[in-house]
């Protein structure tokens, strides 16, 4: 048998820690063959190494607690969450970072204990934010000015003290994607830092009797394959709290350098260890707290894409080819953009292979097409692979991150089914959608169908 540790598995470096080839020559992941999984449960399908997704926790608790005594680890929910995904990271001891009622509501129904939460996002509305409170959530992180006041006045009106951290908005170029970029001062997140909003808001907050600031927040984006955002954003907020210190005597206790931490999509593009991130963001935040005389802070860092991407492969059928003479060939497969927007919206960059003939030599380069009604519902553009026929399983890796999370019903497909894989047992996490899912929601004409 041949793992992802042996040079015979390709694209191991991108594929979940637990794949390998089975002596028919098709991709196995987590013991499990994936034609039995498609036979089984129908494609397309996400499969989830559950093993994979706890040793990244492992690996990011390990590497970043052993290098700062005061760290606390949370999932970005935004990347995927699901109960089942939520009871793992729960029995791994991590905390989960939250942007909505409907993550806060998801990651209860697996057992995820809201003291373990924070709150993130823009625009939260007192609905969701009067959830968040009777839910007993850990820490809300204050985007704005109305969000603060109406905050205020809804702790007050409870008599509930809660615990507050400040995104700030540090101007600072993470140098990724414009869409995935958020922590310039052209954003929509986060108090600026340059316009003096978030001194002001550091005064306000320390004025109201039912909040309690424990620190300050940014997120620069996602993915970041460099570690030089993370070192300046620590050095323009160490300098901010020493100004919040001086001007307002109040010091720190927390400070989280946000997340974004990449991944590989494909073998061609690796990112830094975490072992590299951790140490940057550690030696770095003492560096500056020593120059400053500031305490080290409880730091938070927010992983999600990186826990989840590379545990999740997309399985598709193929159901035809488009070859143009002189032009491409198009390999037509039974997903595409609804279920996977990225390449569409991002330009995101996908590898693949057959997973039905894993070890066959490629001998076309085709570009992998949904079947959605659009031209840019483009999957992998030029791949090498095996000459692809209908009926043939093909894989594509790192899929575990945001594919799920920005699904559609475009063109009223349905949503694919979830597995999680370990130790050779397959486990429905869940049903893929069925016509009647897409009637659940609407109010069907008087006299019923036609």
């Amino acid at each position: 048998m041949t793992t992802t540790a042996d040079a015979g598995v390709p694209l191991a470096s991108i594929l979940p820690r637990n794949s390998e080839i089975n002596d028919a020559g098709a991709l196995r992941i987590g013991g499990c063959d994936l034609p039995k999984l498609a036979q089984r449960f129908g494609t397309p399908l996400y499969i989830y190494d559950e093993e994979s997704v706890r040793e990244a926790c492992r690996e990011y608790l390990a590497e970043f607690g052993g290098r700062l005594p005061g760290i606390r680890i949370l999932y970005a929910a935004k990347a995927y969450l699901s109960p089942s995904l939520a009871a793992i990271l729960a029995q791994e001891g991590f905390g989960m970072d939250v942007v909505s009622g409907g993550e806060l509501h998801v990651g209860q129904a697996g057992g995820f204990p809201a003291e373990r939460m924070a709150f993130h996002g823009n625009n939260k509305s007192e609905v969701e934010l009067r959830e968040a409170l009777e839910a007993g959530i850990g820490l809300i992180i204050v985007d704005n000015d109305d969000e603060l006041d109406r905050l205020d006045w809804i702790t007050t009106e409870l008599g509930r003290r809660q615990a507050v951290m400040l995104r700030v908005t540090p101007a600072v170029d993470a140098h990724t994607h414009e869409k995935t970029t958020t922590g310039l001062r052209d954003s929509k997140f986060g108090f600026p830092l340059e316009s003096g909003d978030a001194d002001r808001a550091v005064e306000a907050v320390l004025a109201t009797q039912q909040l309690e600031l424990t620190g300050f927040h940014i997120h620069l984006g996602s993915p970041i394959f460099g570690i030089e955002p993370y070192l300046r954003g620590i050095e323009v907020m160490t300098q901010f709290a020493a100004d919040m210190r001086d001007r307002h005597g109040y010091v720190w206790q927390q400070f989280s350098p946000g997340g974004g931490y990449a991944v590989g999509y494909t073998d061609a593009g690796l990112p830094p260890s975490i072992a590299t991130y951790a140490t940057a963001i550690a030696d770095g935040l003492r560096s500056e707290c020593e120059r400053h005389s500031l305490p080290l802070p409880e730091v938070h860092i927010e992983p999600g894409r990186s826990i989840v991407a590379r545990a999740g492969v997309a399985l598709y059928t193929v159901g035809g080819r488009k070859e143009i003479p002189g032009v491409r060939t198009y390999v037509a497969v039974d997903g595409g953009m609804a279920d996977n927007v990225r390449p569409a919206m991002y330009g995101s960059c996908y590898a693949a292979l057959l997973a039905n003939r894993a070890r066959d030599v490629a001998e076309e380069t085709v570009t992998i097409a949904g079947k959605f009604c659009e031209s840019g519902d483009i999957l992998v553009k030029d791949v090498d692979l095996p000459r692809a026929e209908a009926g043939d399983l093909l894989a594509i890796p790192a899929s575990g991150a945001y594919n799920l999370a920005m699904e559609s019903n475009y063109n009223l497909a349905q949503r694919p089914a979830v597995v999680f894989v370990r130790d050779g047992e397959a486990r429905l996490t869940r049903r893929r959608q069925n016509y009647d899912d897409l009637l659940a929601l609407e109010l069907l004409p008087e006299g019923g169908p036609a």
